[in-house]
């Protein structure tokens, strides 16, 4: 902050040292400049005294608000471990991509299925699952079909080799 002090007392010495006077139209804009540069800098070093108070003042509240959690809810990592369920991982979730903001976000099966509308966590607009129900069957389908090729071939491939024997 003091660099801006300085930087402005050296602009106004240089400007007495040529002998800017105020009586020109170009000394007024001059000395006029230099006298907002000493405001900007008096309002940012104001700023900046400011924004530490208020850093130191955020540290404390967060040092508050942890302690009181912790005498609170006496939190604990290994009480997450028992009621941490293991089978929501398994859960079949379905890729949606909204079609106004093209964010990607995840909804289980099942509600994808039996919603017929939901709002883009993302934009808020409506997205009218009906419409992206017809893609996630294609592509269910296409994954079916994809697995029933790779059996055959595989039968195939059994049946040659039995029959070369």
């Amino acid at each position: 902050m003091e660099n801006l002090y300085e930087k402005v007392a050296y602009l106004r010495g240089l400007a007495d040292g040529l002998g800017v006077s105020e009586e020109s139209k170009e000394g007024k804009l001059i000395r006029s400049i230099i006298d907002v540069l000493d405001e900007f800098a008096d309002a940012i070093n104001e700023l900046d005294v400011k924004y530490a108070d208020l850093e130191d003042v955020v540290e404390n509240i967060d040092e508050d608000l942890e302690k009181l959690e912790d005498e609170v809810y006496d939190y604990d990592d290994e009480d997450y471990d028992d009621y941490y369920d293991e089978e929501d991982e398994d859960e079949d979730l379905v890729e949606v991509t909204c079609p106004n903001c093209k964010v990607t976000f995840y909804l289980e099966e099942d509600e994808y299925l039996n919603e017929d509308e939901i709002e883009c966590p993302n934009c808020n607009e409506v997205i009218y699952l009906d419409e992206l129900v017809e893609d996630y069957d294609e592509e269910e389908y296409d994954e079916d079909y994809e697995d029933e090729d790779e059996d055959e071939e595989k039968d195939k491939e059994g049946r040659q080799e039995n029959d070369r024997i």
